[in-house]
């Protein structure tokens, strides 16, 4: 993923639902850790709604009802319905990062890059570095700053299933060159060995694979609904759909099957990292 957003990007009427937010929680004389607690999300994730870092979910105004009275959750309603989304990527983004940070389980094949969630900052650095049109070094800086802080979600969350599926090609591709790819390969390591997080490689020779549509993402809920996510150039996809969330479940349960297991994708790293 290379969606994240620095503060400056965050849009103002983000910040003005946050505003409203904040103040009909002050006025209900409720803490973030309060009021997180009986809507049922996490006090991080609150914040970032109320700062405008993360769009607000659907069903926010329905939860603070119970909380904050059914007057006060019209307003916040009425409040959500006056959000402008900008086009493209960071709008998406936004939506599935509040997503991410709330999910039990987070499933992510990758085709592209290392993923998002398992970049070391060198990798991270290398990929902002290469994008075009080109950033200047203070947005490069707070991407990556952004990045990393992402990360911490594998820590935060230690009963949350992390799986990652990565094509071998991501790594032969050398980006940033080997002291970067070096880097990966023993964050990846590192990594692996979380009681939460899962890792498997996809060889580079498999006749039989079924990713060829590129890369996915899905995430399940404490509600236990399940959502897809997918990006292209300048553009990505929030995908709630029961049937089509089915779809990219079926491809993913047979890409695991096909990719190799988390005991031969250390082998194969450990190899590779002897081998630069």
């Amino acid at each position: 993923m290379v969606a994240e957003q620095s503060g400056a990007e965050v849009s103002d009427s983000l910040k003005m639902f946050g505003a409203v937010m904040k103040s009909l929680r002050d006025q209900a004389r409720l803490t973030q850790e309060e009021f997180a607690a009986q809507v049922g999300y996490s006090a991080p994730y609150v914040a970032k709604i109320e700062q405008g870092k993360r769009f607000p979910p659907a069903d926010l105004p329905a939860r603070a009802a119970g909380v904050l009275g059914d007057d006060t959750a019209k307003v916040l309603a009425a409040a959500a319905k006056t959000l402008t989304r900008r086009s493209g990527l960071a709008s998406w983004f936004q939506q599935w990062a509040g997503i991410e940070e709330e999910a039990i389980s987070l499933y992510a094949y990758e085709c592209r890059a290392i993923p998002g969630l398992l970049q070391p900052e060198m990798y991270a650095r290398a990929v902002f570095e290469r994008q075009l049109p080109p950033w200047s070094d203070e947005q490069i800086d707070h991407k990556v700053a952004a990045r990393l802080e992402r990360q911490t979600l594998l820590v935060d969350r230690p009963n949350t299933a992390f799986t990652f599926i990565i094509e071998q090609a991501v790594l032969e591709r050398g980006l940033g060159g080997a002291g970067v790819t070096t880097a990966v390969i023993d964050h990846l390591l590192d990594v692996s060995r979380r009681n939460n997080v899962e890792i498997q490689i996809m060889p580079l020779h498999q006749e039989d694979h079924c990713g060829v549509d590129g890369q996915m993402y899905l995430a399940e809920t404490p509600a236990h609904q399940w959502f897809g996510y997918v990006e292209g150039h300048r553009s990505s996809t929030l995908i709630a759909q029961p049937g089509e969330v089915s779809v990219l479940h079926q491809r993913y349960g047979k890409l695991r099957s096909q990719a190799l297991d988390c005991r031969a994708t250390v082998m194969l790293l450990e190899q590779m990292r002897g081998a630069l």
